[in-house]
């Protein structure tokens, strides 16, 4: 019942920052820098606007990804091994996906131009990429003791 509280309360607290964070973007927030700027950017497509041909399709494939993905980590167990970093993944796609269906893509705003154009990217990018690599450190910890 802990594991899935904390789950619960990371997953629906990161989506409300994430989605705040991003009304204020699309507010008009804009912040330009030499390295990194913060400004309001719509992805239409996923990193590094793949699949953006798939156009309004793109969130209903996106929709069968999130509900395979869910079905295997509580097929796997990984909701009890991993409670706090699969609602990092969780909380990032659902926040991503969300974007697509109430606005005019996924809004992104943090621009890395600095020595070469980086993606535009926002915190449920970052949330998604940290819960993977907890999982994959975790893991290597686990590999790690059990060979000892």
């Amino acid at each position: 019942m802990r594991k899935l509280a904390i789950f619960a309360f990371a997953l629906i607290g990161i989506f409300i920052i994430d989605q705040g964070v991003k009304d204020i973007f699309e507010a008009g927030y804009n912040l330009p820098g030499e390295c990194i700027s913060l400004e309001l950017h719509y992805n239409k497509g996923v990193a590094f606007s793949m699949l953006a041909f798939l156009g309004d399709n793109l969130k209903w494939v996106q929709i069968a990804l999130i509900a395979l993905l869910a079905f295997f980590i509580v097929q796997e167990g990984w909701l009890q091994r991993y409670p706090l970093s699969v609602a990092f993944v969780a909380a990032g796609a659902l926040g991503n996906l969300y974007d697509r269906f109430t606005k005019e893509g996924v809004v992104d705003y943090v621009y890395w131009h600095c020595g070469f154009d980086f993606a535009v990217f926002n915190l449920a990018d970052v949330m998604i990429d940290l819960g993977i690599a907890l999982i994959l450190l975790q893991e290597f910890l686990s590999y790690r003791a059990k060979r000892k």
